[in-house]
C-alpha cells in the first residue's frame, strides 16, 4: 500500500504539475462563442493596463489582445478586433450585436447584460488629486463639495455611483477624457485605474495620487447572456492561462508587470491532499 500510495501521488503532483488545461473546444462551444463563424473581440483601449493600439498598427495589443489571440487559436476561428475608448462604450453597443467577447471588468450592473468567466487579472481603482489638495487619504474624498471627474460607464464610476454619498461624480466619455476635465475644471480629484494615473501624475507636476485604493477591479471575459454553455470553457481557459504564466507573460510584454495575475477561480487550488 506504501508503494502505490507513493505512486499515485508521483501522478498526481505530475499532472498538477501542468496546472489546469481547457482541453479540445467542442463544435457546440465553438457555434455558441461564435455563431457567425468569426470571432468578434471588443477590446477597450481606455485602460492600457490591457490594452494598448501601437502607433501604425492596425491591431491592438496587450494581454486582452494575446488572450483573444489564443482563444481564436483554440478554437480555429479568424478575429476581429473592434476596438473602444471607454468600457461603457462596449456595453452599449451590445444590443447591436456588435460583438461575441470582451474584456471587461465585473460589475453586478454590466451583469445584467453579459457573463463573465473567471477573472485573469486585478488591477486597482484610486484618487488623483491636485498636488495642493487637503485630501489625504481615500476616505476624505467623499464629502460635500467634492467633485470626482470619471469615465462614464468605467468599472470605477458604476463603482463609485453605489458607494460615494456625498461627493459629486462628474463624467466624461471616456477615462482619458475625465482626466481632461478635471484638469480643465479644476475639480477636486479624478477617479481611475491606478496606473494610467500613475502616467499621467509624472507628466503632470500639480497634481499627485491619494495612497491606498477604493476598489479592486477584477478583470475578466465578457460574453453574451444567453450563451453561458460556453462559460465552463472560458473559465477553463483562463485558469489554464494563469497558471502557465501566459498572462504574467503577456502582461510583462506589453510593459505592464506591475499588474497583478489574478488568484485561482473557485475550485483551483494547488493543495496535493494526502501527498502533502
Amino acid at each position: 500500500m506504501p508503494l502505490l500510495t507513493s505512486l499515485a501521488c508521483m501522478i498526481l503532483v505530475s499532472v498538477q504539475a501542468l496546472g489546469p488545461t481547457a482541453g479540445e473546444p467542442s463544435a457546440a462551444v465553438i457555434r455558441t462563442l461564435a455563431p457567425g463563424g468569426r470571432l468578434r473581440v471588443a477590446i477597450n483601449l481606455g485602460n492600457p493596463v490591457l490594452a494598448q493600439q501601437p502607433p501604425g498598427s492596425a491591431e491592438p495589443r496587450g494581454v486582452a489582445a494575446e488572450l483573444a489571440r489564443e482563444l481564436g487559436r483554440r478554437l480555429h476561428l479568424p478575429i476581429d478586433f473592434l476596438t473602444y475608448d471607454g468600457a461603457g462604450k462596449v456595453i452599449t453597443s451590445l444590443p447591436a450585436d456588435a460583438w461575441d467577447l470582451a474584456f471587461l471588468a465585473i460589475d453586478p450592473v454590466r451583469a445584467g447584460t453579459v457573463t463573465f468567466t473567471h477573472p485573469y487579472v486585478v488591477i486597482e481603482g484610486t484618487y488623483l488629486v491636485p498636488a495642493g489638495s487637503k485630501l489625504r487619504s481615500i476616505d476624505e474624498v467623499d464629502q460635500a463639495g467634492v467633485r470626482v471627474a470619471v469615465g462614464l460607464g468605467s468599472a470605477y464610476d458604476l463603482f463609485l455611483a453605489r458607494e460615494l454619498k456625498q461627493a459629486k461624480r462628474v463624467a466624461a466619455p471616456s477615462s482619458a477624457e475625465a482626466l481632461e476635465l478635471f484638469l480643465r475644471d479644476q475639480l477636486e480629484a479624478a477617479a481611475g485605474v491606478r496606473q494610467p494615473l500613475a502616467l499621467f501624475a509624472d507628466s503632470h507636476p500639480g497634481v499627485r495620487i491619494l495612497p491606498g485604493r477604493f476598489m479592486s477591479i477584477r478583470q475578466a471575459i465578457a460574453f453574451p447572456k444567453g450563451r453561458e454553455t460556453a462559460a465552463p470553457y472560458l473559465d477553463a481557459f483562463i485558469e489554464e492561462l494563469k497558471a502557465s504564466g501566459f498572462i504574467a507573460r503577456a502582461l510583462a510584454a506589453s510593459g505592464q508587470a506591475d499588474a497583478v495575475v489574478a488568484p485561482p477561480g473557485p475550485g483551483e487550488t494547488d493543495s496535493q491532499g494526502p501527498c502533502r
